[in-house]
């Protein structure tokens, strides 16, 4: 998930990488069946690939 603070939402965590490639952006995560294929729960702008 792209942030813009020094910890993420949905997990707290404080590890993040400059390193992705593509975005997807989920609006309403339960009507989604992609965020049902990769398994968000939350709407907001991901990352499809990291390294």
């Amino acid at each position: 998930m792209f942030v813009e603070k020094d910890k993420c939402p949905n997990d707290g965590s404080d590890k993040f990488t400059d390193n992705w490639k593509g975005r997807i952006v989920i609006i309403d995560a339960n009507k989604s069946e992609i965020a049902k294929k990769v398994n968000i729960k939350v709407k907001g702008e991901y990352a499809i690939k990291i390294r």
